[in-house]
């Protein structure tokens, strides 16, 4: 159960750069016969059409590299991750849970040892995925595949939580560390791939393997071992056919969280958020993580400067039939939502399959529709009734997801997209209850000039919570917003 180390700032950080980076600097430079071939629109599953220029007409790169495997130094790292924090709570803040002893790791493989922790809801939420995935890139930055890096995770989350600390290893410690950190380690290791294989050629070179290495610290530090840091890349790097666009946003909002009427009772509000999306090209439905996107908004005036972060993550995907307008996919994707306003917080990690069909209306005009259901892993839901030991003021519980999206561009110019997110839950972790969580939002985008776009949307969220103890009354928790901003995309 590691506490928070400022952790959440470092997660938000690198996104931030990560979001910035390639706004407005790292697409620039790619060789321009490159950028030219790899036009992907926003939410497609369909393959590129064209391969880059440089990989028709030259076997400069080997286009299924292998990384060489470093056992050793993948153990000294993910041995780090375990004893860095565990000798930082022994010897500096001298924490009464860190005097650990191999009796006490004994002690904590029967089953009955396992239990359900109090720390803070962002220290659960956010810190501990961020924990997880430095497990998973020890070993993925040392040439091992996502499989093998997540069964790493599942080891060091395991290790930590039965001989990290003296207390009850904890069950939802074990699924955020877990979870999160695969999620969050395999995006990490993608991205920074797809900012090195930027340098195919000399433009910019140090500038992507700053950023580079900001978004996946272990793999920079791997790369200066190995004395590869800012130079030429190798095979693996090279043969990266990965597209990634990104979108910024900046505007004001207007939400009310008391009286459910934002337009008469709101207030106004700084609004900003940050959108990217990654796919890898022809093999974009096949493997886990060639395709994923990551929303992240933030604001001033509410309980929380971050306001969202949500990972959508294809795991796997099939292509059922292709119509006459269109082509239509299964896809089992992975799912992480976290969100902290003025009316309630909410985490959860959840997997859903999803059946999407995409229609193309001559150029410059599609329809994309995604609805999909599955299982809530885990959620993390307020409940004002509760104080669990001594910060805890929410229940955790699994349940059923469902979601639906929409996606309607006309002339290459307009958006209008709809998306929905729905849940309930069942605690088995606090007060007897079951909660019902409703989030929509609709927006219509506008590209004005090149990539910039003015949006308006409008949504909100609803969390009603329902308590079997009469004595709790059952609450409804509603979060009105409308919100105006302009955009700047990369591609549109």
């Amino acid at each position: 159960m590691q506490k928070s180390h400022s952790i959440l700032l470092v997660s938000f950080f690198w996104l931030f750069i990560l979001s910035i980076s390639i706004s407005f600097g790292q697409v620039d430079s790619l060789p321009k016969s490159i950028g030219d071939s790899l036009q992907f629109r926003e939410d497609s599953l369909s393959t590129l059409s064209t391969k880059p220029k440089f990989l028709n007409d030259t076997l400069e790169w080997d286009l299924n590299p292998k990384r060489k495997r470093n056992f050793w130094r993948a153990g000294a790292q993910w041995f780090l991750a375990q004893a860095l924090p565990a000798s930082f709570n022994r010897f500096i803040t001298k924490d009464p849970y860190s005097y650990i002893s191999f009796q006490n790791f004994l002690d904590h493989q029967r089953f009955s040892a396992w239990d359900w922790d109090d720390n803070q809801f962002t220290t659960n939420q956010i810190d501990h995925p961020f924990h997880g995935q430095i497990y998973f890139n020890a070993f993925r930055s040392n040439g091992y595949n996502f499989y093998q890096s997540s069964l790493a995770t599942v080891a060091g989350s395991y290790i930590w939580e039965t001989a990290g600390e003296t207390q009850h290893p904890s069950i939802n410690d074990l699924v955020n560390t877990t979870f999160g950190g695969i999620l969050m380690g395999e995006m990490m290791h993608r991205v920074s791939r797809n900012i090195l294989a930027r340098n195919r050629t000399d433009h910019n070179r140090l500038g992507n393997e700053i950023v580079a290495t900001i978004v996946n610290p272990i793999n920079g530090l791997n790369r200066f071992l190995d004395g590869k840091w800012g130079k030429k890349i190798d095979d693996y790097y090279g043969a990266d056919s990965s597209v990634i666009t990104a979108e910024v946003d900046l505007g004001i909002r207007r939400f009310d969280a008391k009286e459910g009427d934002f337009l008469n009772e709101g207030k106004n509000a700084f609004y900003g958020r940050l959108r990217f999306r990654y796919s890898n090209g022809d093999h974009n439905y096949k493997r886990p993580f060639d395709q994923f996107s990551v929303n992240l908004e933030l604001g001033n005036g509410d309980s929380s400067f971050i306001n969202a972060v949500n990972v959508h993550a294809l795991l796997y995907g099939a292509k059922f039939f292709k119509s006459q307008k269109g082509d239509h996919y299964g896809t089992l994707n992975a799912h992480y939502d976290f969100y902290n306003n003025d009316a309630f917080f909410y985490g959860a990690q959840s997997l859903n399959y999803n059946w999407l069909s995409e229609f193309r209306y001559k150029k410059g005009n599609r329809l994309n529709l995604s609805v999909g259901a599955g299982a809530v892993v885990l959620a993390a839901v307020p409940d004002p009734y509760l104080l669990y030991g001594a910060s805890r003021n929410y229940n955790y519980g699994p349940g059923a997801s469902y979601r639906f999206r929409g996606d309607l561009m006309i002339l290459n110019r307009f958006m209008l997209s709809a998306d929905y997110n729905g849940g309930v839950f069942f605690t088995i972790s606090g007060t007897d209850s079951y909660y019902v969580l409703h989030g929509l939002n609709v927006e219509a985008s506008l590209r004005l000039y090149k990539r910039w776009s003015i949006n308006l949307s409008s949504g909100y969220f609803n969390l009603q919570g329902h308590f079997r103890d009469q004595q709790y009354p059952d609450f409804n928790r509603e979060y009105p917003y409308g919100r105006l901003s302009v955009g700047y995309n990369i591609f549109f």
